[in-house]
């Protein structure tokens, strides 16, 4: 039997999402945006207000001005039966909390190791321990931390005095998310002297992977300097063009020189596929990585997971990574549900439906050749594809020499397609196409959006 009070919370919440989801009450709402627009509040009614009211109210502040309705209206409808479980996890969080402390500690532990357990083998990583955060940059801020506590012994006792004498540096590639260096020195206390950006490769190789080779003497120059090398981080498919760095030759410098590599992108997300590229899978052997799951699943507000390894749970307490507090241990309750309610085949369709999104989408001049297994392609027109594209009489040339322009009305106009405008530093203008960002969440969207095309390999 189920508890009646869980029963009624999953009823209350579906009830109040299908109120919040309610768009035929027009004349209603546009008499209580009068009062929801107002700069002022209104005083608290000293009797209160009923559910059915504040909800009503809710719905017309999200709903917001006229132009807008359109696109909140379709964001609210698609979210989904697992994206409900998702939401009940935060009510459920709440009521759990005011447990007796013993029970608390039994049932949050619960809920962290099966989790943490379920992640680590779905996406190959052995004897990780996970930490769940709100904000995607928020891991890689604890892991610094830890990596801090970890090579300066003295830390917890002399702070940034032991920092003086030999200076810490954080290694990120120059295609790394615009601000996260900046973020993190912010956060971290550090000068921006601390932050090294390495170049990507210019004369060999893909220009948006990280140069290896100039990464070793950008290290070697600072142990000279009396320097600490501290941490390096990598992509698994970099923002702008979906690439994965070197991995497995990243991982030997780092052990070279006793440092910490942290690993994030897009492209983790195939680590839970059957089949997963050697450039990929070497991120198995990183000391920690950061998944962000919510997008990749259609799931909203569930948090994202930094896996890491680390011995000494001391240093993980210290760097925040842990905590002792079991409310706490409850962000991952979300995901605890979510999870079970998908399942692994429901998990691994997900992701695979994004990726053969990709290998299914036949587009001229692809920047992403040597990562077909990307879960993201970026794509412009070449002068050099025309003499191909002349050969299949049946292909339109006037809509390829219209593709950035196609593309970016489809990404205004339809963005749950997954088709964005990006400018990146050598190509300029590209179309980017990330389903795996969107497609969870409109599964049967994109199945009726990209039917029946051609494969890359028929050219």
């Amino acid at each position: 039997m189920v508890d009646p009070t869980l029963a009624e919370m999953g009823k209350n919440l579906n009830e109040a999402m299908k109120m919040l989801e309610d768009n035929q009450r027009k004349a209603e709402e546009e008499n209580e945006k009068k009062y929801a627009r107002k700069d002022i509040p209104g005083p608290l009614q000293g009797s209160g207000q009923d559910m059915v009211s504040i909800l009503q109210l809710v719905q017309n502040l999200m709903h917001g001005e006229e132009e807008e309705e359109s696109s909140q209206a379709y964001r609210l409808q698609n979210v989904g039966e697992q994206g409900h479980m998702a939401l009940l996890g935060h009510s459920l969080a709440a009521y759990i909390s005011v447990l007796d402390r013993e029970r608390l500690r039994k049932l949050t532990t619960r809920i962290l190791s099966d989790t943490t357990l379920w992640l680590c083998r779905l996406f190959r990583y052995e004897n990780g321990s996970a930490y769940y955060h709100e904000d995607d940059r928020e891991g890689l801020l604890k892991i610094c931390r830890l990596v801090i506590h970890t090579r300066y012994e003295d830390y917890t006792v002399e702070g940034f005095n032991v920092l003086y004498t030999k200076q810490p540096i954080i290694y990120i590639s120059s295609a790394a998310r615009t601000g996260l260096g900046q973020a993190l020195c912010n956060q971290l206390g550090l000068p921006l002297s601390c932050m090294c950006r390495v170049p990507c490769n210019t004369m060999f190789g893909s220009q948006h992977q990280m140069d290896v080779a100039l990464l070793d003497r950008l290290i070697k120059d600072d142990v000279e300097s009396g320097k600490l090398p501290l941490l390096l981080v990598a992509n698994a498919g970099t923002p702008g063009a979906g690439h994965t760095d070197k991995l497995g030759r990243l991982k030997e410098l780092c052990e070279q020189y006793n440092m910490w590599l942290h690993v994030e992108g897009v492209n983790l997300a195939t680590l839970a596929l059957g089949y997963v590229s050697s450039s990929v899978l070497a991120a198995t052997k990183c000391d920690s990585m950061t998944l962000t799951l919510g997008s990749w699943l259609g799931l909203p507000a569930v948090p994202a997971v930094t896996l890491y390894r680390h011995e000494d749970p001391s240093l993980s307490l210290a760097a925040g990574l842990t905590s002792s507090q079991p409310v706490e241990k409850l962000r991952a309750l979300p995901l605890w549900l979510s999870l079970q309610y998908l399942g692994h085949d429901g998990i691994v369709e997900r992701i695979k439906h994004a990726s053969q999104l990709v290998s299914s989408t036949w587009l001229v001049g692809w920047l992403v050749e040597d990562e077909l297994s990307s879960p993201v392609v970026v794509f412009k027109f070449y002068q050099k594809y025309l003499n191909k594209v002349a050969a299949r009489p049946s292909l339109n040339f006037f809509n390829w020499a219209l593709s950035l322009q196609l593309g970016e009305q489809l990404a205004q106009l339809v963005p749950a397609s997954g088709v964005d405008v990006v400018e990146l530093e050598d190509e300029g203008t590209c179309v980017r196409f990330s389903p795996l960002m969107t497609s969870a969440g409109n599964i049967h969207f994109t199945q009726s959006l990209y039917p029946g095309i051609v494969e890359p390999s028929s050219w």
